[in-house]
């Protein structure tokens, strides 16, 4: 018998997106990554997204392509407090977490009230790179930042030890061309693609996509517009997915609760990568 994801997630009793996972309930770690549209330069294809491909020498997600992202620090709570002092703690410093790692990982810096230039935003990622933290880059720049324009778009928090607690967020860079520049130290690659062609790839062997990635493309695969992805979030409030083990006929198999919006919901366990 088939024993529905949804029940066994209901059973976890899962705090909302909002607050931080009970100690009770295991060592997690918070994270958040940023899903970074922008107009396809194809007129009439779907949007591209931001995708950076993990070094190969890196612990997780060794070699998958990934979207930007890491763990939230603890300067990016402090932050938090001082930018959006009404916020849910938890919320907020994902969002500048996720702002942070992504100048950090691309020199891309998403969420500012300020324009940048190309020259500012290698120096602000270099200045970065010095101080660890976000708040003095911002005071040196001169930047500010909206951090609530990321719109959140999912959270997933895998029932393994250390796993990362991650909330997904959405930022549209519209038509307007972006300089961006890889890492070199925990990425080897970046490169626009549609949810389409990065499922392609990874159908074709030429990129690796793990369990949550592979999931959200799929789902984003269905959106013609960022416009069209904040729709679909309208119509599936976010919440925390911990993929569970299900035993069915036909073998063992990670599940997800199918009522979140997503197309595909399981996937035999041998076939999946985790990290």
């Amino acid at each position: 018998m088939r024993i529905r994801a949804t029940a066994l997630v209901m059973d976890l009793k899962l705090p909302p997106s909002d607050q931080p996972m009970p100690p009770s309930a295991g060592n997690f770690v918070p994270a958040a990554t940023l899903v970074i549209f922008r107009q396809n330069p194809q007129v009439g294809q779907p949007p591209q997204l931001l995708m950076v491909e993990r070094s190969p020498r890196m612990r997780f997600a060794a070699g998958a392509s990934v979207f930007p992202g890491g763990r939230v620090d603890p300067a990016d709570r402090e932050l938090a407090r001082a930018l959006e002092p009404e916020a849910p703690l938890e919320m907020a410093s994902a969002r500048i977490a996720a702002i942070r790692e992504t100048l950090e990982e691309t020199g891309l810096l998403v969420g500012c009230l300020d324009p940048v230039t190309p020259e500012a935003a290698r120096e602000g990622r270099a200045l970065l790179a010095r101080e660890g933290a976000l708040a003095p880059v911002l005071a040196r720049m001169g930047w500010t930042l909206a951090p609530d324009r990321l719109a959140f778009f999912a959270h997933w928090c895998p029932n393994l030890e250390r796993a990362f607690d991650t909330r997904f967020f959405l930022a549209d860079l519209g038509s307007g061309e972006v300089e961006i520049a890889v890492d070199e130290t925990e990425n080897s690659r970046l490169f626009w693609a549609s949810a389409a062609q990065t499922l392609e790839m990874a159908e074709n062997g030429a990129t690796r996509l793990i369990f949550p990635t592979l999931r959200n493309l799929e789902r984003l695969a269905r959106f013609g517009s960022y416009a069209e992805a904040l729709a679909d979030v309208e119509r599936h409030p976010p919440r925390r997915i911990q993929p569970r083990s299900e035993t069915r006929c036909d073998g063992q198999w990670l599940a997800i609760p199918d009522d979140l919006g997503y197309p595909v919901c399981a996937q035999r366990l041998e076939s999946v990568r985790r990290g």
